[in-house]
C-alpha cells in the first residue's frame, strides 16, 4: 500500500469486498483493500489440495445466485478473464433404491421427468416455473436492493396483481415440506425443492423454507448452476483484476485488528502491524456482525442496546467438507445423476426433518443429507481426462466440536453414504482431503465455527432483524462505518449485494442528498437503539 490515506477502506476481500471495492471505484474514489488471507476470494477459493492436477473449491463451488445477481452482471467479468460452465444437467436427487428426481437445464425435460413420479406433476412444476417467470426482474431486484426494496415490491404487485401477491405471501411464509405436499403427488418435485431450500439452514417444516427451496430450483431452470472455468478462484481474481482496472489497491497478508473512530465516526483502520490507514469518507467491513462490533471495534464505540442484541445473534450450522480425487467418474446406480453437477444424497423427504431435528438438538447426525459436486462433469479443465474432482459438505451442529475421531466417523458416515447410492465409489478415490468446521473458520474467518452463511436464514433473523434489529441496511450506528459482509441484509451466498449495498451507502452519503441521508439515519438509530438504564 502506497498511502496512508484514502477515500475509503474496505476490510476483508471476499466477494461481498470485491463488489464493494469496485462499486467504490467506479465512482471514483481511492480505496484500499485489505485481506489477512494470503489471496483474495474469502469463501470463493480453490486449490490442488488432494492430488496433482485435481483443483478442489474449498468452499462454495456453483453459482447460480452470481449469474442471476445483476450486481454480478452489470461488473462485465468475461471482459476480466470469467468463463462459466455448466454440467450437462444442473442438479440430482438420488434415492438409496437407484432412484433419482433430477433438475434439467430445459424445465420441459425436468417435468417430463417428474411426471414419472406422479401424473400431473410435471405440469405442476411447469407451473412453478411459469409463477417464476412473472415476477423473476422485480423479485431479483427486491433482494438484491437495500431494504425496504420499495421499487422492486412495487413492480412485483403491478404484476402478481392483488390475488397474486397474496399468493406469493403465503409461498414466502409457507414451509417448503408443505409446499411440496400440496403440490405435487410424487416425492421427486418435492426431494428437489426440500434439498435446495437446505442449501440455507431453515428446517423443511420452518417458515419460509418454501421460497429458499423455490428460489433455488428457479434459478436452476433459468441460469443454471454454474461453475468457473478453472476454479472458484477465478471469479475471485476477475473481480480483483476489474477492481484493480478502476485504481483500486488490494493488499493481502493485511489483517485489520481495528476500526479507528474520531468524534464518534469512522476514521479508518489499524493493522496488525502497526500501521493505521485512514479513511477520509468510510470504511467497509466484509466481516460477520459479531467480529465488527466485538473485536474491531471497542464496547464503549457500540451502543450497548446493539451489544445486548448481539448476544442473540443465531449462527447457521457448522460444516463439514470433503474433498476427493477420483481416478474415473462416479459410478450412480441412478444413471440420471451422471451429468449433474450437483447431487443431493444420503436421506428421502422424510430423512430431510430428521437430519434438521439432528442439528437443532444437537445430535451428530447418524444419515447425512449430502450435497456432493461433480466439479469436472461441470468444467472438463478440473481434472485429468477420465478422471473426477469431486467434493461434498454435510451441516454439524454448533455445539459438537468436530474434530479427532467425531469427525472422522463422520467422514465414513459421508462415504457410505455415497458408496449406498454409487457402489464402488471407495475403489476409485486417489486422494481424500477433509476441512472440519474449525478448518474452514481458519481459512476464512468469517465462517465461524463453520457456519458458510454468517448467521441463519430463519426470518427473526432477515430484513430489518438482520444482523440484530436494526434498519436492514448496510449503515452502522458509528457513522461512516458500513457493514458488507454477509451478516447484513440479504444474507448469505454468492450475489455481492451486501458489498454493492454497503458501497452504494457510502457513495449516498456523500451525494447531493447526503447531509439529509445522514440525518435520517441517525435519528433512525437513535429511535432503534436508545440507551439502557
Amino acid at each position: 500500500m502506497t498511502t496512508a490515506t484514502v477515500d475509503a477502506v474496505v476490510v476483508g476481500a471476499g466477494p461481498n469486498g470485491l463488489v464493494a471495492a469496485n462499486a467504490l471505484g467506479d465512482a471514483g474514489w481511492e480505496v484500499a483493500l485489505l485481506e489477512s488471507q494470503p489471496e483474495v476470494g474469502g469463501a470463493v477459493r480453490s486449490a490442488e489440495v488432494t492430488a496433482p492436477g485435481y483443483v478442489s473449491d474449498l468452499f462454495s463451488a456453483f453459482y447460480p445466485l452470481a449469474a442471476a445477481s445483476p450486481v454480478i452482471r452489470d461488473l462485465d467479468l468475461p471482459a476480466h478473464g470469467l468463463v462459466w460452465r455448466q454440467a450437462p444437467d444442473v442438479l440430482a436427487h438420488v434415492l438409496d433404491d437407484g432412484r433419482a428426481a433430477v433438475l434439467r437445464r430445459a424445465p420441459q425435460d425436468t417435468a417430463e421427468g417428474l411426471e414419472r413420479f406422479a401424473d400431473g406433476d410435471g405440469q405442476a412444476w411447469l407451473d412453478l416455473v411459469a409463477g417464476w417467470n412473472a415476477v423473476r426482474d422485480p423479485l431479483l431486484d427486491a433482494l438484491f436492493t437495500p431494504f425496504p426494496p420499495l421499487q422492486g415490491a412495487r413492480r412485483m404487485v403491478q404484476r402478481l396483481g392483488v390475488r397474486g401477491t397474496v399468493d406469493f405471501a403465503r409461498l414466502a411464509a409457507m414451509s417448503v415440506r408443505r409446499l411440496g405436499q400440496e403440490t405435487f403427488g410424487g416425492v421427486g418435485a418435492p426431494l428437489l425443492l426440500t434439498g435446495n431450500a437446505m442449501h440455507s439452514d431453515l428446517h423443511p417444516d420452518g417458515a419460509g423454507s418454501a421460497l429458499m427451496g423455490w428460489l433455488l430450483c428457479m434459478l436452476g431452470q433459468d441460469v443454471g448452476f454454474p461453475v468457473p472455468q478453472g476454479g472458484a478462484g477465478q471469479l475471485a481474481q476477475a473481480l480483483l483484476a476489474r477492481a484493480r482496472s478502476v485504481g483500486v489497491e488490494c493488499e493481502t497478508n493485511a489483517t485489520v485488528t481495528s476500526v479507528v473512530t474520531e468524534g464518534g465516526a469512522a476514521a479508518g483502520v489499524r493493522l496488525a502491524d502497526g500501521r493505521t490507514i485512514r479513511a477520509r469518507r468510510a470504511v467497509l467491513a466484509d466481516v460477520s456482525a459479531p467480529t465488527l462490533y466485538r473485536r474491531l471495534l471497542r464496547p464503549d464505540q457500540v451502543p450497548s442496546r446493539l451489544l445486548h442484541d448481539l448476544e442473540r445473534f443465531d449462527w447457521d450450522p457448522g460444516t463439514v467438507k470433503v474433498n476427493w480425487a477420483l481416478d474415473r467418474p462416479v459410478g450412480w446406480q441412478a444413471a440420471p445423476a451422471r451429468g449433474a453437477g450437483t447431487v443431493h444424497l444420503g436421506v428421502d423427504a422424510d430423512g430431510f426433518v430428521d437430519f434438521a431435528a439432528d442439528l437443532s438438538t444437537g445430535r451428530l447426525p447418524q444419515r447425512p443429507f449430502v450435497l456432493f459436486g461433480q466439479m469436472t462433469t461441470a468444467d472438463p479443465t478440473r481434472s485429468p481426462a477420465g478422471t473426477e474432482s469431486a467434493w461434498a459438505y454435510t451441516h454439524v451442529p454448533r455445539s459438537l466440536e468436530v474434530t479427532g475421531d467425531l469427525l472422522e466417523r463422520h467422514v465414513r458416515a459421508v462415504e457410505e453414504a455415497v458408496e449406498r447410492v454409487a457402489p464402488g465409489f471407495a475403489s476409485s478415490v486417489v486422494a481424500r482431503h477433509v476441512q472440519s468446521p474449525g478448518d474452514l473458520e481458519a481459512a476464512d474467518a468469517n465462517l465461524v465455527g463453520g457456519a458458510i452463511n454468517a448467521g441463519t436464514a430463519g426470518l427473526h433473523q432477515q430484513l430489518v432483524f438482520r444482523p440484530t434489529p436494526g434498519l436492514g441496511r448496510p449503515e452502522t450506528p458509528i457513522p461512516g462505518l458500513y457493514l458488507a459482509g454477509a451478516s447484513a441484509h440479504p444474507g448469505g451466498g454468492v450475489h455481492g449485494a451486501c458489498g454493492w449495498n454497503a458501497a452504494r451507502a457510502a457513495l449516498g452519503n456523500h451525494g447531493r442528498l447526503g447531509a439529509v441521508r445522514r440525518a435520517l439515519v441517525r435519528t433512525a438509530w437513535s429511535r432503534l437503539l436508545p440507551p439502557t438504564r
